[in-house]
């Protein structure tokens, strides 16, 4: 009889193990969320964030100048009234377009400089030294974790000007092949950490998926709870440390006006990235740029 039940145990178990992997092999669908299955345990956070995939650039057909016009069934002014809301997160606001912003609010020769994956103690300070320096203003993309870790610095950010966006909580690069409800915790529990550190009254206006992972289901969750998803024109692929020479020369391959400019202050060492920043804020200036903010 034990040997019997045994045997039962060990196939149920297999069964449950092919079926699971079954799953895990279909993945969620574009377009739509994955079903709510129980969440995995959220990965821990580390000191270098890794970067997978770059899909936040537009397609070769659409325009980096100038803001997106939002379709009119996705630009309602009404409040979302979707029950997305996290436990004890704050009403979602406003509805803004669920579509990936790749446009500036400011017309002419401007562009927006967006920094991801900090607030960092050591680098952004530097970043935000040299912005000051050239009356350039940025969008800095933050980690919920890095943000309630170093509130001053995310106050520094805002006192100067700066605008802040929500880059979710673990920088998981596979997010969207998980459940609507992990979603939920990357996006809201980040929002709610950055606008805590940064004070009463802060906005956190964008969102930028985690190696630009948004699908379309992704886009509508951000968008119900009034945060535009925020893309790029311009990637400095700085994240790879190849050098500020090459760094420099990536952002201008893609430099026009209306460009979005993705760099970082965070997720590792940015040495290069500052000196960059510097030789970067340098040539704007001499080619007479003005700086700008993405649109909302």
């Amino acid at each position: 009889m034990a040997l019997g039940n045994a045997r039962k145990t060990t196939a149920t178990a297999l069964g449950v193990t092919l079926a699971g992997a079954a799953l895990a092999a279909c993945g969620g669908q574009q377009g739509t969320p994955p079903a709510n299955v129980a969440s995995p345990s959220p990965a821990p956070s580390t000191a270098t964030v890794p970067h997978q995939t770059r899909t936040g650039t537009p397609p070769a057909t659409s325009s980096p100048r100038g803001p997106s016009a939002p379709p009119a069934s996705s630009a309602a002014s009404a409040p979302d009234t979707a029950s997305d809301d996290a436990p004890g997160d704050a009403p979602p606001g406003p509805r803004v377009s669920r579509e990936i912003q790749h446009g500036i609010e400011d017309g002419g020769k401007a562009v927006a400089l967006t920094f991801d994956d900090g607030p960092d103690p050591r680098w952004t300070p530097q970043i935000l030294a040299l912005l000051a320096r050239h009356h350039a203003k940025a969008t800095f993309c933050e980690i919920g974790p890095n943000a309630q870790a170093h509130p001053a610095v995310v106050r520094q950010i805002t006192a100067a000007g700066h605008r802040l966006c929500d880059h979710s909580v673990h920088h998981d690069e596979h997010q969207s092949s998980k459940s609507a409800e992990y979603n939920r915790h990357e996006m809201l529990d980040a929002r709610r950490q950055i606008a805590a550190a940064a004070g009463p009254g802060a906005e956190v206006p964008y969102y930028r998926a985690p190696g630009g992972d948004f699908k379309p289901w992704i886009r509508e969750m951000a968008a119900g709870h009034g945060m535009r998803p925020l893309g790029w024109t311009s990637d400095s692929d700085d994240w790879k440390r190849p050098g500020a020479d090459a760094i420099v020369r990536h952002v201008n391959t893609n430099l026009r006006p209306g460009a979005i400019v993705l760099m970082h202050d965070g997720g590792g060492d940015r040495s290069q990235t500052v000196q960059a920043l510097s030789r970067l804020l340098d040539q704007l200036d001499a080619q007479h740029y003005k700086y700008s903010f993405p649109g909302r």
